[in-house]
């Protein structure tokens, strides 16, 4: 997996594993106590927690990032991407942020949609 801009290996390993739908593989590269906040959703804390969310509601989910920063003298990224599930489609952003172990301490996932596409997506 190619990210112009981004060349961490365990954002890519991120993308990877999501995308192959090994969501072990993919709570393991969060700090033990790391955290994900999926859109409408309040964070979930825990590798176990994750593996779990994401077994539920990310299977058949394709994530495709295009581009992305790391911010000067931070450990944080930002990616900017589409999700493809299987009845839709949305531009999103990620926002990671690693510790000093290279894990993955929290994870923000924003959708780039409008009020009316949003809206579609809850019902």
């Amino acid at each position: 997996m190619e990210i112009e801009g981004i060349s961490h290996p365990t954002i890519l390993r991120y993308f990877a594993t999501l995308n192959a739908g090994e969501f072990g593989a993919t709570s393991e590269l969060f700090d033990p106590e790391g955290a994900m906040q999926a859109p409408f959703e309040s964070p979930i804390v825990g590798r176990s927690a994750i593996a779990d969310y994401l077994q539920r509601e990310a299977v058949g989910l394709q994530a495709f990032p295009r581009e992305g920063i790391a911010v000067p003298e931070t450990t944080d990224y930002q990616i900017t991407g589409n999700v493809q599930m299987p009845m839709f489609s949305v531009n999103v952003t990620w926002f990671f942020t690693l510790n000093s172990n290279q894990e993955i301490t929290f994870t923000r996932i924003k959708l780039n949609a409008t009020p009316q596409e949003l809206m579609k997506l809850r019902g």
